[in-house]
């Protein structure tokens, strides 16, 4: 297969691309190539690239930055999906595209369903919103991973903000009341490049019987204190030094945003294993995966 994977210099999408490149062969456009915040560019670059297979990872996602670029993240989260998917439906090439636990209000205590009502809080959440509405209404074979709290060895993420100040500071406040699943970008790369591969001869018809939404994350929860309580201990189990002494939890109101962040990003992974046959690690087994190699890349010398 041609797959299109956008967005290879993020966490998913960077983690997707050498699972795809062992099978298929793999057009992973820069953004200037295939630059979503102008979704009018995008037809003719489709065009051009003539893939079996479109899986987008692309996003704008500057959840407190959003609240004041509005048009932008709208363009790159909404319109520039709606573009993609309108040719995919034309062309009858199936599309993966990638959705997030902000598209509800976070309200309760249970796990979110893929069909549970929307309620976004924050503008970023309205523009993936808006986006997932769009490639549905395309009416192209599709399949919208629904993610939370995505984080790798890599890139700008928790996991990594949590190491650096571990090292700088005696005390960290964490908000302990929003709770969640810490999902490593290689858990769903794993689970999407699986789908790939053992579905690739009728992904069209797989979508069509089991398509829509399928809630993509690792398993168990945890609140963000907990993750960099965690963080912390497995940096210091792999002989990290840290300057941390403390972990104290906090309120949200404690640590106030721009964005609102929804309290409950539980998801309901019963989907994913009964239609796809897809079992994700829980997400302390996951996390000590990405603490190895989050300490081999610092141990690795810099290069000039």
């Amino acid at each position: 297969m041609r797959i299109l994977l956008t967005g290879t210099n993020g966490q998913v999408g960077g983690a997707l691309r050498p699972l795809l490149a062992m099978h298929d062969t793999v057009i992973a456009p820069s953004r200037s190539e295939f630059d979503l915040s102008k979704p009018q560019t995008l037809d003719e670059a489709l065009d051009g690239f003539k893939p079996d297979l479109i899986i987008n990872p692309a996003a704008y996602t500057a959840v407190d930055r959003a609240e004041d670029e509005r048009e932008l993240a709208f363009l790159v989260n909404a319109k520039g999906p709606e573009a993609i998917a309108k040719w995919a439906a034309r062309h009858r090439v199936p599309l993966i595209h990638f959705s997030t636990d902000y598209v509800f209000d976070g309200s309760g205590d249970k796990q979110w369903r893929e069909d549970s009502p929307v309620g976004p809080l924050s503008v970023y959440g309205a523009s993936k919103l808006a986006g997932d509405l769009a490639v549905e209404a395309a009416g192209g074979a599709h399949l919208i991973a629904r993610t939370c709290w995505v984080y790798a060895a890599s890139g700008a993420n928790f996991l990594r903000t949590i190491a650096r100040l571990a090292g700088e500071r005696t005390e960290l406040r964490i908000v302990a009341d929003q709770i969640g699943a810490p999902t490593a970008a290689r858990t769903i790369a794993s689970a999407v490049a699986g789908i790939v591969k053992l579905n690739a001869s009728n992904l069209e018809g797989l979508f069509a019987r089991n398509g829509g939404v399928v809630n993509l994350a690792c398993a168990g929860e945890t609140s963000w204190h907990g993750f960099a309580k965690a963080i912390v201990a497995g940096l210091k189990s792999r002989g990290v030094r840290v300057a941390v002494e403390t972990i104290t939890p906090i309120a949200t109101a404690d640590f106030p945003t721009k964005a609102k962040r929804p309290g409950n990003s539980r998801l309901d992974l019963s989907r994913l294993k009964d239609r796809f046959g897809v079992a994700t690690p829980a997400w302390q087994v996951a996390l000590q995966l990405e603490l190895d190699t989050f300490v081999a890349l610092q141990s690795e010398p810099a290069t000039r």
